[in-house]
C-alpha cells in the first residue's frame, strides 16, 4: 500500500505545501491568457512586422542549439563510455554545470565577440589595428545563441547521461555485448542507444522548452532588432499598454504551441524509427579507433569563458588586440555594488531552505502519479507560466513584495530539487524503514532518524541545486519583484546591453561563485558527517 493511503494526514499536507505553488497557476493562465484568444490581437500579431524574423530566429536558435546540444553528448558518451577518459570528464563537469546560463553567454560573449579574445589573438598575430566587422554576436538568425545554448544543455544532457549509464544494468549490457565480439559502436547502435534514448527524452524536451523561452542569454548572445520571440514576448508583456499585453499572451501560445508541435513530431519520428529498426544480423564489425575533435571543445569553451570573466574582472584598460591588459586591479572588486549579490544569497538560501522539507513530505507521501505535473515547469516555455504567476500576484496586490518573489522562484526550484532527489530516495533500501519501524518508531521517526540522516548526500546535492537554480532565475525576478529586487542575474544582464566589461564581468562572475559555494558546501558538509559513519551516502 502507497504511503499516501496509510498516512492520509501525510498526503493532505504534501498536496497542500504543493498546491500553494502550482494551484493558483490555474486562474493566472486564465487573466493572463484570456485577452489573447480575441481574433483581433491574432491578428495584429501575425502583422506584426517584427514577428515573421523573430519566429525565424526563435526556431533556429531553439533547433539547433538543441539538436547540436544532443549530438555532442551523444558522441562523447559513444566515444569514452566506460573508459577512463569519460570518468576524467564527469569530474571536470560540476564545474560547468554550476556556471549559470547568463555568466555563461557573458563569458562566450567575451571570446567569441569581434573585440573578443578569439578576435585578439588572430588579430595580433596578423597586426590588426581595429576589431573585425563581424558578426559574431547578437546575428540576425540566432547562430551565436544557438552555439551557447548547445554548449550549455550538453553539459546538463551528459550528467543526465552519466546517472543513466551509471546503472549495473547498462554496465552488464555492455559487458555482455563487447564480451560476444561487437565492437563498441555496434554495442551502443544496437543495445544501449534503442534503451538510453527513451529515458532522455524528458531531459531533452526541458533543454528545448529553455531554448525556446530564454531571454537572459538572448538578450546578451541574441538577434537585438527584431529580437527572438521569447524578448519580443517579454518586451509586449512588460508594456503597460493592455493591446500589447494581451499580444504577448498571444505570442506566448506560440512558443507553447511550438514546443507541443516539435515534442509530437519528435516522438512521431522516435516511434518510426523503432518500428522500423532492423534486429541485429549477428555480423561483429571491427572496432575502428576514430579521433574524437569535440571532447576538447565541449569543455574547454567553458573553461574558456570562466578565464574571460576572470581577466575581465581584474582589467583596468584592455585595447585591442592585446592579448593581456595593460594593467590588473582589484579595484573592480572592491568598489563592486554588493547589494545584488547579497539579495540573491538570501533569497536563493530562503527558497531552496523552503522547498528542501517541501520535496522531502511530497516524496515520503505525496501521490507519485502527479509526479509529471510537478515537473511540468521544466519542459514548458517559461514565458506563459511567469505571465500567469504576474498575473495572480496583481489580482492579489502582491507583486513586487519580497513573499512575491520567493513565491516566484518555488515553481522552478521545487521541480529541479525532486528530479535531483527522486532517484536516490527510489534506490533507498525499503528494509531499513521497515526494520525501523518493527522497533516501534512512527513513520516521520523512522525518516528523522534513519533514512535522511542515510540520504544525507543526496539531501545536500538537491539543495545545492535548488539555490543555484534560484541563482539563475531571470523572467521570474523581473515581473514578480516589478523591478524592485535587484539580483546578479538581472544585473548582468542589465550590463550586457551597455555598460563596463570590468563591473559586467565581475557580476557574472559573483552570479558563478554563488552557485560553487553552495556545492562546496554540500560537499564539505557531508565528507564531515561520514567520516565515522561507513553507511552515509
Amino acid at each position: 500500500m502507497a504511503h499516501a493511503e496509510r498516512h492520509p494526514l501525510g498526503a493532505t499536507l504534501a498536496l497542500a505545501l504543493v498546491g500553494l505553488v502550482f494551484v493558483p497557476l490555474l486562474p493566472g493562465l486564465l487573466w493572463a491568457m484570456g485577452p489573447s484568444l480575441s481574433a483581433s490581437v491574432w491578428q495584429a500579431l501575425l502583422t506584426d512586422p517584427q514577428f515573421a524574423q523573430a519566429l525565424l530566429a526563435t526556431l533556429v536558435s531553439s533547433l539547433f542549439g538543441t539538436l547540436l546540444a544532443c549530438l555532442m553528448a551523444a558522441g562523447l558518451a559513444t566515444r569514452l563510455y566506460p573508459s577512463p577518459a569519460w570518468q576524467r570528464l564527469l569530474q571536470r563537469l560540476p564545474l560547468l554545470l554550476s556556471v549559470p546560463h547568463a555568466a555563461f553567454a557573458v563569458g562566450l560573449f567575451f571570446l567569441i565577440a569581434p573585440s573578443g579574445w578569439l578576435a585578439r589573438a588572430t588579430g595580433y598575430f596578423l597586426s590588426w589595428a581595429s576589431p573585425p566587422e563581424w558578426v559574431t554576436v547578437q546575428d540576425p538568425y540566432g547562430l551565436s545563441l544557438a552555439l551557447a545554448l548547445a554548449f550549455k544543455e550538453s553539459w546538463f544532457l551528459l550528467w543526465v547521461l552519466a546517472g543513466v549509464l551509471g546503472e549495473q544494468a547498462v554496465a552488464r549490457q555492455m559487458a555482455v555485448a563487447r564480451s560476444l565480439g561487437y565492437s563498441a559502436a555496434q554495442t551502443w547502435r544496437l543495445v544501449l542507444w534503442p534503451q538510453v534514448a527513451p529515458r532522455l527524452g524528458w531531459p531533452v524536451a526541458a533543454a528545448f522548452a529553455y531554448s525556446l523561452s530564454v531571454v537572459d542569454m538572448a538578450l546578451i548572445l541574441g538577434p537585438g532588432n527584431p529580437p527572438t520571440l521569447a524578448v519580443l514576448t517579454w518586451h509586449w508583456l512588460s508594456n503597460p499598454d493592455a493591446r500589447l499585453q494581451a499580444q504577448g499572451g498571444a505570442a506566448s501560445m506560440v512558443l507553447l504551441a511550438l514546443f507541443s508541435v516539435s515534442a509530437a513530431l519528435a516522438y512521431s519520428g522516435w516511434r518510426a524509427w523503432v518500428q522500423r529498426r532492423a534486429y541485429p544480423t549477428g555480423q561483429r564489425l571491427p572496432a575502428v579507433q576514430r579521433p574524437w575533435p569535440w571532447q576538447a571543445p565541449v569543455l574547454g569553451v567553458g573553461y574558456a569563458a570562466l578565464g574571460a570573466l576572470v581577466v575581465w574582472s581584474v582589467a583596468q584598460s584592455w585595447f585591442f588586440p592585446a592579448l593581456w591588459p595593460d594593467a590588473v586591479t582589484w579595484d573592480n572588486w572592491r568598489y563592486a555594488d554588493a547589494a545584488p549579490f547579497w539579495t540573491t544569497l538570501w533569497l536563493a538560501l530562503a527558497v531552496s531552505l523552503l522547498c528542501l522539507p517541501v520535496v522531502l513530505i511530497w516524496l515520503e507521501w505525496g501521490p507519485k502519479q502527479l509526479n509529471a505535473v510537478l515537473y511540468a515547469p521544466l519542459i514548458l516555455p517559461a514565458l506563459p507560466l511567469v505571465a500567469a504567476q504576474y498575473a495572480v500576484l496583481l489580482h492579489l496586490r502582491l507583486d513586487a513584495s519580497l513573499l512575491a518573489l520567493v513565491w516566484s522562484h518555488l515553481l522552478w526550484v521545487l521541480p529541479y530539487m525532486l528530479l535531483t532527489l527522486v532517484g536516490a530516495y527510489r534506490a533507498f533500501d525499503a528494509r531499513l524503514m521497515t526494520s525501523a519501524r518493527a522497533l516501534g518508531c512512527s513513520q516521520l521517526q523512522a525518516c528523522l532518524r534513519v533514512k535522511w540522516p542515510l540520504l544525507l548526500r543526496p539531501l545536500l546535492l538537491a539543495w545545492a541545486v535548488g539555490f543555484a537554480v534560484s541563482v539563475a532565475q531571470y523572467l521570474p525576478t523581473l515581473f514578480a519583484g516589478g523591478g524592485r529586487f535587484a539580483t546578479v542575474t538581472t544585473e548582468a544582464v542589465a550590463l550586457s546591453a551597455g555598460g563596463s566589461r570590468q563591473v559586467l564581468a565581475v557580476q557574472a562572475l559573483l552570479q558563478v561563485l554563488l552557485p560553487l559555494a553552495a556545492f562546496a558546501l554540500a560537499f564539505s558538509w557531508v565528507r564531515l558527517r561520514r567520516r565515522n559513519r561507513l553507511g552515509l551516502r
